[in-house]
This record gives C-alpha cells, structure tokens and sequence, in this order.
C-alpha cells in the first residue's frame, strides 16, 4: 500500500452522481491524480483491473484526464483512453469493450470554469456511498501501487455508426441540430451525413468556453438560436444538447418546447408497439400527462426518484426498457444499452416522425395541455432541506382528500392535480413544482405548497 499521495478532497465536490467542482479551486489535476488512485483501490477490491477514460470539450478536460490516467496507471489499473466525446460515447465503450469500468471527464452542462467525472463499475453507475468511500479512501492515502498500462483506441466511428444502426423511415425530414459547442458536436456532424433528409448545424464545432450560449438545452432561452434556426429554414424539428450530450433538448416545427416527459410519451409509441405493458419510467417531476398517455398506449407507468443514478438502477431492477426524467435525460433499453444518450433519442425520435403520418407538432397538439410552474427552486441550507420535506410529510398525513408519493419528497395529488415539494440532491435547494387542468386548479395548489413552506418558516418564492 502506499500512502504518500494521501489528499483530502474539498467535500462539495463529491456529490451525490458525480464529483464536480472549478478546476481553479477544488478540482484541479492534483485532485483528479488522487481521484484516480483512489477509484483504483475501490476497482481493485472488487477484483477489477480494466478501464476506459474519455473527456468533454472543456479547455481543462485534457489535462485533467491525463492527470487521471496517471492516478489509474499507477495503481496498476490498465486503461483504454477513447479521447474527446460525449459521455454516452464513452459509456458505449464501457459497454463494448473488455473493460470493468468507465471514467468521463465532464463538467456536464455547469458553466465553463467546471469539470467533473461520472463513473460507472460494472455497467452501473458509481454514486452515492460509492463516492463518499472514495473520499475516505483519497484522505486515508490506502491506494494500491502497481504498473499499468494506457493505450489510445478510437470508438468514434463505432459509436456513431450503432447510434444510427436504430433509425428507420422514409420520410425525408428538414432537422435543425444545436449541439451548443459542447462535446456532441463532432458526433452530430458525422451522424447527420448518413441520415437522409435536410439537415442544419449550427455550434457544431467544439469550444469549451461556449461562446454562443450555455450548454444546458433544459433552460428554454438556451434554445432561442434553435427556435430562430428551425423557423428560418423550416424545420420539420430541431434538436439541442447539453455540454456532454447526455440531455436533449426538442422543439416541434412551431417553435414550441417538448420537455422530458414529453419526449417520453412520443418515445414510447414506438418501445410500446413492440414491447406492449412494458413499464415506462419517469421521475417524480413528470407530469399526469406522462402517466395518462403511457396508460393509453398500453405501458405501466412508474414514476421514481430523480437523478439519473436512481432512474438507471430502477431500470435494472425492473427490466423497464424505457425510462427519462424532466431534465431530459433518456435511457433506451430497448434495442440500446439502457444508458442516457441523447444523440440516439434523436434518432429514436427522428424515426417515429419520419415513419408515420404525423408531424412532430400533431403528435404535440394530440397531447393533453396541461398548466404547470415551472421547477421552482427555494433556496435551503443543506442541513435543513430534508428536515423541511420531513415536516411537511408529517402534517400531510392528517389531512384528507390528497393522496401522497413519497417516494421522493412529496408529491400529494388533489382533485386540483398536483404539488411536489423535494429536496435536491445536488443543490442547496428545495424543488418545488405544480401542475392542473385550470388556472384556478394551479392557483390552489400554489397556495397548499405556500402554506407548507410558511408552516415550516421558508419565505415562500413567487411561484409563477
């Protein structure tokens, strides 16, 4: 054992699905360095000693991987380095390869000065426990030495040419495609030269600085230059992706913004044709038009815990081969691996527009239209948000006429609709969000949540 490279980790960055902080405080190479080595110990212990590495665009990203491959090596640890990509194309290495775990360097969809790594063993995600070990096994210094090898092997074309192994139709569709300078950007420019119809790029090219606009496509005016792109060359859809092209962004041929249930449902028709009473999940956030629809197209739907960990281990436990959440990450299990890839739920999507009759805006207007806050986020120390949602669960079970999920915060249903209250995972903050048939429906149930927050003494936010 070694104990010379022993560092204590700055604790905000190990978060509940992945370690995250700003390369010029907390997360610099060093700290990358003894993240690999302490990954290392944890794989060797459970009888591992394979892994793939990939990076994001981020002008840090190279050299923190290189700092990582070195943690790994060191440890004896023999890895394959697949280069710059999205994350789904190193996951897809993980499941293709020889390997018995995987290590992206990203910092997702945070601002520019961010880095990170998600991780997987064994296919499944490394979280939770997993993380706060390997913040233990970092500031004990218990690593294990030994002689690695790296070698450079490049899934690219492999990648790309399974993504679009799965599309099908003979509609010739105009696409509109924003991959926001983020990692997906070369990706999307090889994809689109092999599906047939028109397509547009802009922000193909890879910039980690991000110069057109911030690379999160679940923030509507993130997806203005899309809207602009797809009404200028009129678009049939258009697609948008997030720094590491694991979160997809869809507008329809008007403009208008499908969310992640939505991208869901129309998904689904297609899972559910060939998989009938499948379950479909969703997170807790998912609208009752999420459940309404899967139940029309003959699937179960499940709705579970946020985060795209939790979502991935329900998959598992389930045999689900569908699953999403509202912040746009989608797991295809069927035909695909079960993991969030956002440039193959394009082509998923793409294939159900170009082989029916309907445009993806009359699949929307086909939709029931619900009114819902947007995700509201009150701001909450971390040690007191999950004692809020605590309360609130205890005076709800006095009352009557509501019925309550718990499976993730609050989620009280009423003749109304409904209400959720919950605590992030990766934020100081309490989510909250509604949703109705009426504006006088949505109107009482802000005021429910209202009066929640004021019992447990939270000044409560404009709620939209």
């Amino acid at each position: 054992m070694s104990h010379s490279d022993a560092r204590t980790l700055d604790p905000e960055i190990l978060r509940e699905y992945d370690i995250r902080g700003i390369t010029t405080d907390n997360f610099g190479p060093d700290d990358v360095y003894v993240i690999g080595r302490a990954f290392a110990a944890i794989l060797a212990g459970r009888g591992g000693s394979r892994c793939v590495v990939g990076y994001d665009g981020r002008l840090s990203s190279p050299e923190l991987e290189a700092a990582l491959v070195e943690g790994l090596t060191k440890s004896g640890i023999d890895v394959v380095r697949v280069g710059r990509g999205p994350t789904p194309m190193l996951y897809y290495a993980g499941a293709t390869l020889d390997v018995d775990a995987a290590l992206m360097i990203t910092g997702s969809h945070n601002p520019s000065e961010y880095n990170g790594i998600k991780m997987t063993i064994g296919g499944k995600s490394f979280y939770g426990q997993d993380i706060q070990k390997l913040g233990q096994v970092a500031a004990s210094g218990a690593f294990v030495d030994g002689d690695g090898a790296s070698r450079e092997l490049s899934v690219f074309a492999d990648y790309v040419a399974r993504v679009f192994q799965d599309y099908y139709g003979d509609k010739e569709l105009t696409v509109a495609w924003d991959p926001g300078n983020g990692a997906a950007g070369e990706v999307i420019q090889d994809l689109v030269k092999r599906l047939p119809g028109t397509h547009h790029l802009i922000n193909a090219d890879i910039d980690g600085t991000f110069p057109a606009h911030h690379p999160d496509p679940t923030v509507e005016k993130n997806l203005d230059q899309l809207k602009a792109l797809v009404a200028d060359k009129n678009c049939d859809l258009g697609f948008g992706f997030d720094g590491d092209g694991d979160r997809i962004g869809v507008i329809d041929g008007q403009g208008r913004v499908l969310w992640g249930d939505q991208i869901m449902v129309i998904a689904a028709r297609e899972v559910l044709a060939d998989e009938p009473g499948a379950t479909i999940i969703a997170d807790v956030k998912a609208s009752q038009v999420f459940v309404d629809e899967i139940t029309r197209l003959g699937g179960k739907p499940m709705i579970w815990k946020t985060g795209h960990s939790h979502i991935k281990s329900k998959m598992q436990e389930t045999g689900a081969p569908l699953a999403g959440e509202m912040s746009a990450h989608i797991f295809f299990k069927h035909r695909y691996y079960g993991f969030d890839d956002a440039v193959y739920t394009a082509v998923r999507l793409l294939s159900v527009v170009a082989d029916g009759d309907e445009s993806l805006a009359d699949m929307y207007d086909a939709m029931p239209q619900m009114i819902n806050t947007p995700e509201i986020r009150v701001e909450c120390s971390e040690s007191r948000k999950f004692q809020i949602v605590e309360e609130v669960r205890a005076r709800l079970k006095s009352q009557t006429g509501i019925s309550v999920n718990e499976i993730d915060g609050v989620r009280v249903s009423t003749e109304d609709g409904w209400w959720l209250l919950r605590a992030s995972n990766t934020q100081a903050v309490l989510v909250a969000r509604c949703e109705s048939e009426t504006e006088q429906g949505l109107e009482r149930l802000k005021e429910l949540l209202r009066a929640e927050l004021i019992a447990s003494n939270v000044t409560p936010p404009d709620l939209g």
